[in-house]
């Protein structure tokens, strides 16, 4: 009980980490994630390089982010039902396999068509390494107060990838070759991918394994209201990302500097880090709904001068509090699945989220790509802004969908088939 109520008081990081087994997965999950945030930025760089347009790599980058956005829910179902380690090992072997020829054929000139073929697979095969540490965050702290640490933890940790991922890709692309940064990313998916994998003891208990428990537990993620409204709105999120790689890239080319793009990237992204960390080091008193709103609206308001910024010091401040006003919004929604989902389905709540960023950022990077090719980077700086806007708009209009399930829920029946619980909003 004791230390029940330190936690409660001081939901430290260091109380978190001494949390059994945490370890374990932990180590190997940071080096499996790595890659996710060298894929995007790689795959412009090196179809920008050869065919010399922002809008055909951010194209092709967006059929990849879309193809993810569409198969990772039904990944984190699978590994809901099935186990993590089941659907890990095809899915490192085909993401490795598809990157390699979306390789190949990029560097033979192939059409563009030939490369929409090969960025689907390679999509839809991204292993969602973040929602599966969180699920297995989740799976042992369920009711903990140190979820929301742990939720503030993994951004953190993902954010550290996003510091570390496009600076190397890009460092990788200029400075070795233009498909050096694929060809990491592909290696890093395999090797980490599978060291996550060997991980099965800390794993959260496949759905399947009690009969009796998946027929009344086991729901689709997507039925529940609050999960949908998250899903919308980080749909905002992904179009900063998006829009941040493409314009960011854009504007370097401008200034005549390409290798500035990973270090304007990388101070972008260290915001988002330094503001996770805080963020799990807090105490919260505030409801999370109200948090959650509250960092959309410093995020739209952020965002909003980033088109102005033609100094690349005054756009690596900008884009450093846009980076801190990110961190806030992700841990908010990433916790409010805990007390919105059931735990049978909360690996696939996670890639929902997951899914939606990068369904924001496929579509922001096509967006922002055609607008810098014809207009310059500051349109394309318009992105983000009109992304984290209409996501605000959402959230103030559909706030009470995000009402925390009640704890002696009842369970319904929903018109698909699926049992559902019923929420008091």
């Amino acid at each position: 009980m004791a230390s029940t109520v330190a936690s409660e008081r001081r939901p430290g990081y260091g109380q978190l980490l001494r949390t059994p087994g945490a370890l374990s997965f932990l180590l190997p999950g940071f080096a499996a994630r790595q890659p996710f945030a060298m894929l995007t930025i790689g795959i412009v760089l090196l179809v920008q390089h050869t065919t010399g347009s922002y809008g055909s790599a951010g194209a092709v980058a967006a059929v990849t982010g879309v193809s993810m956005a569409l198969f990772a829910p039904q990944s984190g179902k699978l590994a809901d039902r099935f186990g993590q380690r089941a659907v890990l090992l095809p899915g490192v072997l085909v993401h490795t396999a598809s990157g390699s020829v979306l390789i190949a054929l990029a560097l033979a000139g192939a059409p563009l068509w030939a490369l929409f073929i090969a960025a689907v697979p390679t999509g839809a095969s991204v292993p969602q390494i973040g929602p599966m540490v969180r699920a297995r965050w989740a799976a042992k702290l369920d009711g903990s107060p140190l979820m929301s640490t742990a939720a503030a933890f993994e951004s953190v940790t993902d954010e550290f990838t996003f510091v570390i991922g496009p600076v190397l890709a890009t460092a990788l692309c200029t400075g070795v070759h233009p498909a050096a940064g694929l060809i990491t990313e592909a290696a890093l998916t395999l090797v980490g991918g599978l060291l996550f994998a060997s991980q099965h003891r800390t794993q959260p208990q496949p759905s399947r394994a009690g009969a009796d428990h998946a027929r009344v537990e086991h729901v689709s993620a997507l039925s529940i209201p609050g999960v949908r409204v998250l899903a919308v709105s980080f749909l905002g999120i992904g179009a900063v990302f998006g829009g941040m790689q493409v314009s960011l890239t854009a504007f370097s080319e401008e200034i005549g500097n390409p290798g500035a793009n990973g270090l304007l990237y990388g101070v972008f992204a260290a915001g988002n880090m330094l503001a996770g960390i805080a963020c799990g080091a807090i105490a919260w008193k505030s409801a999370p709904r109200t948090r959650l709103i509250a960092g959309y609206t410093g995020l739209t308001l952020a965002a909003s001068g980033l088109w102005a910024m033609h100094s690349a010091v005054l756009l690596g401040g900008l884009g450093l509090i846009v980076g801190l006003c990110i961190a806030p919004a992700l841990i908010t929604g990433y916790t409010l699945v805990e007390s919105l989902v059931p735990a049978s389905a909360r690996t696939e709540a996670f890639t929902w989220l997951t899914g939606a960023v990068a369904l924001g950022q496929a579509g922001a990077v096509t967006v922002a790509g055609r607008l810098a090719d014809a207009h310059g980077s500051s349109a394309g700086f318009l992105v983000p802004l009109v992304g984290t806007a209409l996501a605000l708009v959402t959230l103030l209009s559909l706030r009470s969908r995000l009402a925390p399930r009640s704890s002696g829920r009842t369970v319904a029946r929903s018109g698909v088939g699926h049992r559902v619980p019923v929420t008091v909003d």
